[in-house]
C-alpha cells in the first residue's frame, strides 16, 4: 500500500483539489524539476542558508535565467470549469513556487490583486530565484473539448527562450484529491512506494483479511501502517492537526459575510443558522444532531467556495463531509466530552485513520476525481470514508465498518457533477450536508446488523469506477450538462 493518512487528507486552498491544489502543485512542480533542476519532491534550502553544494544543485539546470516566456494549455474539465474552480490563478501561483498546503487565503488575495494589475508572474520567486515573466490568463490556451487519453483533466507547460527555443516542457494529470502525476512518470511504478508496510491492502477483502488474522480493528491497521512511514508522536501530531485546520475552516466560515465569490451571488447560511442553532439548541441536545451536521458541512464549503484553507477528504468539493460526521462523533459519540481532551484526541484519530483506510480503497481501485468518474467520486467516497469511521468510533466491527462504506457508497452511486457555472457552490455545498446525514445514518444502520451483507465494499466500488466509465462527459465537471445547463444564471 502506497498511500497513508497524509496522502487522502492534505491541507490546501480552494475551491477544488483537482482544478485547484492539484494545478498549483503541478505549476510548481514544473518549475522546480525543469526550471531549477531539482529532483521530484526536492526542496531548495532557503537562499541565506545555501552553500556552494546547494548552489551548484540549483545551477545543474540552468534554464532558469534563459527563460522568457512560459505557455500554459489546459485540456478538458481544467479548461471547461478553470475559471470557476481557482485554476487560472493557481497556476500562477505554482509558478511562483507558492505550495497549496502553506499559502494563506490573505497571501492567495494579495498575489491574485498584483498579477491582474501587473501581469507580471515572479517564477520561482518562493523557491530562491526568481525570474519575472509576463503571462496573463488571457494568454493561457483553453482546449475544452480536448480530453487527453490518460485523463481529462490535464495541462501543459512550456518555458520558452529569446527566440520561442523550447526550454522545457511537461503535461501534468490532476487525478483527484490534489494528486498530481507527470506524463512522464510510470504510475504503476509509483504505486510501489519504497515503504514496506506491515499490512499492505488496496481491497476490502484484504483489510478485513488483516482484521481477522490479527484482531485489530480498520484504524490500528491503519495506524501500524503509518507507523512504518514515520514516528508515533508525528503521526497523532499530524492527525490533530488536520483535525484544528478543519475546525479552523468550519469558525472561519461563521465569521464571513456577505454573498459567495462568483457570478451566481449565492448567500452564505452558515453564519445565520449557527445563531439560530445556539438559539434553538443551546445544550447540544442529541435532537438537533442532523441539524448541526447540516450546519458544519454547509460552513466548510462555504469557506471552501471562498477560497478559504480546507482539508482535502479527499478533495476540496467534499470536503464538509468528514468534517461534519466527526463533529457528530466528537459530540454525540461514547464518552465524548471537550472537557477530556485526550478523549476527543482519541476519538479524532480513530475517526480519520479508519476514514482513510477507506479512502485508499477508492484511490487504488477507482478514482476520487469528479472529472473522471462524477461527483460519486467525490462526494460518494467522502460520504463512504466518514460512514465507516463513525462506525468504528461507534463501536462496530470491522465487518459492520465495511457495511458502513458500502452502504453509504451503494446509496450515491451515479451521481453526477454538474457544478452551475463552473462554481464549486450549487449544488455541491448541500450536497456535502446531504452526503453526510446518509453517512451517519449508513453508520447506524450497520451497527443495526451483525457485518454480514450481500453486497461487498469492493463489489460497490467496482460498480462506481465502472459507472463511472459509462457516464457521459457532460455530467463529469465539465459543466456542459445537468444543473450547469439547466438552470438559468441569475
Amino acid at each position: 500500500m502506497a498511500l497513508g493518512v497524509f496522502d487522502l487528507f492534505s491541507v490546501g486552498v480552494g475551491p477544488s483539489s483537482s482544478h485547484t491544489v492539484g494545478p498549483m502543485r503541478a505549476a510548481r512542480r514544473f518549475v522546480a524539476e525543469h526550471l531549477l533542476g531539482l529532483n521530484p519532491g526536492e526542496e531548495p534550502a532557503p537562499r541565506e542558508h545555501q552553500g556552494k553544494a546547494e548552489e551548484a544543485a540549483l545551477a545543474k539546470v540552468p534554464v532558469i535565467d534563459e527563460v522568457a516566456g512560459i505557455q500554459v494549455e489546459l485540456f478538458g474539465s481544467l479548461s471547461a470549469t478553470g475559471a470557476g474552480h481557482g485554476t487560472f490563478d493557481a497556476i500562477l501561483l505554482g509558478l511562483e513556487g507558492w505550495a497549496a498546503e502553506e499559502i494563506l487565503p490573505e497571501e492567495v488575495d494579495e498575489r491574485k490583486a498584483d498579477l491582474e494589475a501587473t501581469g507580471v508572474v515572479q517564477v520561482a520567486a518562493q523557491l530562491g530565484q526568481r525570474r519575472d515573466i509576463t503571462l496573463r490568463v488571457s494568454d493561457f490556451i483553453q482546449r475544452p473539448l480536448t480530453h487527453l487519453e490518460r485523463h481529462s483533466n490535464a495541462m501543459t507547460l512550456r518555458a520558452v527562450g529569446a527566440e520561442d527555443e523550447l526550454l522545457a516542457e511537461e503535461t501534468y494529470y490532476s487525478v483527484g484529491g490534489g494528486f498530481v502525476l507527470a506524463d512522464s512518470e510510470d504510475p504503476e511504478a509509483i504505486a510501489t512506494g519504497e515503504v514496506e508496510v506491515p499490512y499492505p491492502f488496496t481491497t476490502s477483502a484484504e483489510l478485513m483479511g488483516h482484521c481477522r488474522e490479527t484482531g485489530l480493528s480498520v484504524s490500528e491497521v491503519m495506524l501500524a501502517n503509518e507507523l512504518a512511514r514515520r514516528p508515533e508522536e508525528e503521526v497523532m501530531d499530524g492527525i490533530w492537526h488536520l483535525w484544528e485546520v478543519m475546525e479552523a475552516c468550519k469558525d472561519s466560515a461563521l465569521k464571513r459575510e456577505g454573498p459567495l465569490p462568483g457570478g451566481l451571488k449565492v448567500r452564505r447560511r452558515a453564519p445565520d443558522w449557527h445563531a439560530k442553532m445556539w438559539r434553538d439548541d443551546p445544550e447540544r441536545s442529541h435532537a438537533y444532531w442532523q441539524e448541526w451536521v447540516n450546519l458544519v458541512a454547509l460552513a466548510v464549503n462555504e469557506e471552501n467556495a471562498s477560497g478559504g484553507r480546507v482539508v482535502t477528504a479527499p478533495t476540496n468539493g467534499a470536503a464538509g463531509i468528514i468534517p461534519a460526521v466527526g463533529f457528530y462523533a466528537t459530540h454525540y459519540g461514547p464518552g465524548a466530552s471537550f472537557a477530556d481532551k485526550e478523549n476527543i484526541r482519541q476519538i479524532v484519530t480513530t475517526f480519520l485513520l479508519t476514514a482513510a483506510a477507506v479512502g485508499v480503497l477508492y484511490k487504488e481501485q477507482a478514482s476520487i476525481s469528479g472529472a473522471e468518474v462524477g461527483c460519486q467520486g467525490e462526494v460518494g467516497s467522502a460520504s463512504s470514508m466518514a460512514a465507516a469511521g463513525l462506525c468504528e468510533v461507534l463501536g462496530g466491527t470491522p465487518a459492520q465498518v465495511e457495511n458502513a462504506a458500502e452502504i453509504a457508497m451503494e446509496h450515491n452511486l451515479g451521481l453526477t457533477c454538474d457544478p452551475i457555472s463552473g462554481l464549486v457552490q450549487v449544488p455541491c455545498i448541500e450536497r456535502n450536508a446531504i452526503a453526510a446525514t446518509k453517512a451517519v445514518n449508513a453508520a447506524r444502520m450497520a451497527l443495526m446488523g451483525d457485518g454480514e451483507h450481500r453486497v461487498s465494499l469492493d463489489e460497490v466500488i467496482t460498480t462506481m469506477r465502472e459507472t463511472g466509465k459509462d457516464m457521459s462527459t457532460k455530467y463529469k465537471e465539465t459543466a456542459l450538462g445537468g444543473l450547469a445547463v439547466n438552470v438559468v444564471e441569475c
